[in-house]
């Protein structure tokens, strides 16, 4: 069985991940050409070539400020649909989690003196983290990504398997979160004023 973590995004990151957590695949998948929606298409076409049958798979959710987010998205559903099409399951992950899986809050410096880290500060403390942890280095953070989701699958599968896995209390939250999703509280209505 293989550990797949999936970023979908015009540079989609593709890792798969050996029971014993050791990188069988990391790509970054492109799809050809530039024009869309050829690219696009091939793109899909690219990550299903990649994925396997009895792979569990993770796959990023969708970010909510992406500058790009209909192309996003029309990636992201694509894989999601290529993937329901051949029955093959798949959890998401939202983008926050896969951070917080290795530490990476999206701020830095000490209590009281914290500053919010911007998208490329962001990404460069989430590729720094997964060295320090993993000793696994891509000069994609696309690729850093998968790689992450893929180590969410094999900790996914471990805690539905035995029941129990031995992880840092911010990656078990994440598991957690995961497999008893917390319920979205409903919005409060606002009272009109007289």
């Amino acid at each position: 069985m293989r550990f797949v973590g999936i970023d979908p995004s015009t540079k989609t990151g593709f890792v798969a991940l050996d029971e014993d957590g050791q990188v069988l695949v990391a790509k970054e998948l492109t799809g050809v050409g530039k024009e869309d929606p050829k690219r696009m298409a091939t793109l899909i076409d690219e990550v299903m070539r990649h994925v396997q049958k009895d792979d569990f798979n993770v796959i990023e959710g969708f970010g909510y400020s992406s500058q790009q987010a209909i192309q996003m998205g029309g990636i992201g559903w694509g894989i999601r649909m290529a993937l329901l099409r051949r029955k093959i399951n798949y959890y998401d992950v939202a983008p926050n989690a896969v951070k917080k899986f290795v530490g990476v809050t999206g701020w830095q410096g000490e209590e009281g003196k914290k500053v919010r880290l911007k998208d490329k500060e962001k990404k460069i403390a989430v590729m720094e983290a997964v060295q320090d942890i993993y000793g696994f280095y891509y000069n994609s953070d696309n690729v850093v990504d998968a790689y992450i989701m893929a180590r969410i699958a094999l900790n996914l599968y471990l805690a539905q398997q035995t029941g129990a896995v031995l992880a840092p209390k911010h990656q078990l939250e994440v598991i957690d979160n995961i497999l008893i999703p917390k319920k979205k509280a409903k919005p409060k209505r606002r009272v009109k004023s007289k």
